[in-house]
């Protein structure tokens, strides 16, 4: 709920660090990519070159350097008798706590109830698991944040996350202690309030790294925000939350027992920090460069699963389309019918158990049937341009969303016209901007989006150096698109 005095919020959670992945179009070369955790630690790309949500997110966190930047703005104090009724929307930040229960399924839960009840959240931070505070003797919490507008006034905004947290089941208990879910109002409008009952920002807040760390996630790095000026002046350093972050860690403690980045996929929490991922990509198609036609049939495209499986591949990406270049296009329905009866199988061998299944679709209909026979992660090269429908189906499936960049669509994605660029990193990062912020909008929350700068889509082999050896000033520009940061909620996929 708000930010009652005297009641702070529960502990958060990071989102997941990156997802990396190598190669070009669909079967035009490698059989496995690295999915690699860290894209901002040094730490090398794999075998690709994609921008994971939880990785952006800790690259494009500003550190101590950008804080200087932070311009003091004047606020309106409100206090008990100055509230009143508002029309005007109100930029506001909400923050999520969860330990008991399925915790992201509750969260899911209290993201449409919140919409229900006349807040349009407009971004999402990235997913923290973190250690329990005060009371430690009880399950960590799930923590994230969201932004949005409303035109409730503080009280009334209150008032609706109470009531939506009794909704969802939470009682009074332990103070500081489990609860099923727990909704504080972080920021409202320009406004520091202080009355009997809500005090905005808590004063206490530049002490918990659980609630900074999913807020400075959706603060752009531009200082052209007034309402994020205004909000950095109600911190209690002169570098505005950014430095208070710094203050606590920053990025250094993120990784540690206390506080990690994760990305929910299947029944698990992953933490792109803890190791490297591999993907195998299983081609169903008889066009695709290195193995057209090897894989079309239910036999060997099975004995294929299991080989990947066996040279160390946690991912298998499974893919009924050629996206080649020129490449004819499948219907939907021609395209269940190579994957489904591959996919089945699949699932049935022992192999995959504890091994995650991907499929490659731009397809509503695909996403949906996959998902529905098991699969984890939807992956769409076309990020969503190809068939729009996809983005709110995969919302309602709630499975992490690769959307990568490409101009046109493989038939035309190599023309003269989409091979142009001026600065080919920082257009992808325009352009994959736009991606994300179309997903999140249609329900699909950033801490599950893997981004993916597709490598050999709508690129020469320039272009992919460029991009490869860009992955860091990919992340850079993408910060400062305010909306809340581009930057901390991104994962990312190769192809």
């Amino acid at each position: 709920m708000g930010w009652e005095v005297g009641e702070p919020s529960s502990p958060f959670t990071p989102p997941p660090s990156a997802i990396d992945a190598a190669g070009g179009p669909r079967g035009s070369g490698r059989k496995m990519y690295l999915v690699a955790k860290n894209y901002c630690g040094g730490s090398g790309l794999a075998a690709s070159d994609a921008l994971s949500g939880s990785d952006l997110g800790r690259a494009l966190k500003p550190s101590c350097r950008a804080s200087k930047h932070v311009v003091p703005c004047k606020v309106r104090l409100f206090t008990q008798c100055s509230l009143g009724g508002g029309s005007a929307d109100q930029e506001i930040v909400i923050a999520l706590g969860s330990n008991v229960g399925d915790r992201i399924s509750t969260f899911d839960s209290a993201l449409r109830m919140m919409k229900n009840s006349g807040l349009n959240i407009t971004r999402h931070a990235c997913l923290y698991e973190t250690a329990p505070a005060y009371v430690t003797d009880q399950p960590r919490f799930l923590n994230s944040a969201v932004r949005g507008t409303t035109k409730l006034d503080p009280h009334e905004l209150l008032k609706k996350l109470k009531e939506i947290e009794k909704d969802i089941g939470r009682t009074d208990g332990i103070r500081y202690g489990p609860r099923p879910i727990d909704l504080d109002i972080l920021l409202y409008g320009k406004s520091q309030i202080s009355t009997e009952n809500l005090t905005v920002p808590h004063e206490r807040i530049h002490e918990r790294p659980f609630v900074l760390a999913p807020l400075v996630d959706l603060l752009g790095s531009s200082t052209d925000d007034d309402v994020e000026k205004s909000w950095h002046s109600l911190a209690k350093c002169t570098g505005g939350f950014f430095e208070s972050w710094d203050k606590l860690g920053g990025e250094s403690i993120i990784g540690t027992e206390g506080i990690k980045r994760v990305l929910p996929v299947g029944n698990r929490l992953l933490d792109w920090s803890e190791r490297t991922l591999v993907m195998g990509v299983l081609n169903l198609t008889p066009d695709s460069f290195s193995d057209g036609g090897k894989f079309q049939e239910v036999e060997p495209a099975i004995a294929q699963a299991r080989l990947l499986i066996s040279e160390g591949a946690d991912i298998i990406d499974i893919g009924a389309q050629s996206t080649r270049p020129l490449a004819r296009r499948l219907s939907a329905d021609e395209e269940l019918e190579r994957l489904v009866p591959v996919l089945d199988a699949i699932m049935g061998i022992p192999e995959m158990e504890g091994k995650l299944l991907s499929v490659d679709t731009f397809y509503a209909e695909v996403a949906a049937e996959a998902v529905k026979r098991g699969v984890h992660i939807v992956n769409d090269v076309s990020g969503g341009q190809i068939d729009p429908r996809i983005l709110e189906v995969v919302a309602e499936l709630g499975v992490p969303y690769v959307t990568m960049h490409m101009r046109g669509d493989p038939s035309t994605m190599q023309s003269e016209q989409n091979l142009l660029y001026s600065d080919v990193c920082s257009e992808v990062a325009s352009e994959l901007y736009t991606r994300v912020r179309q997903a999140e909008l249609s329900g699909i929350p950033l801490w599950r989006i893997v981004l993916d700068p597709g490598i050999g889509f709508s690129k020469n082999s320039k272009h992919n150096l460029e991009v490869i050896m860009g992955l860091e000033s990919i992340r850079t520009e993408m910060a400062k698109m305010s909306l809340g940061r581009a930057e901390d909620d991104y994962t990312t996929f190769g192809k």
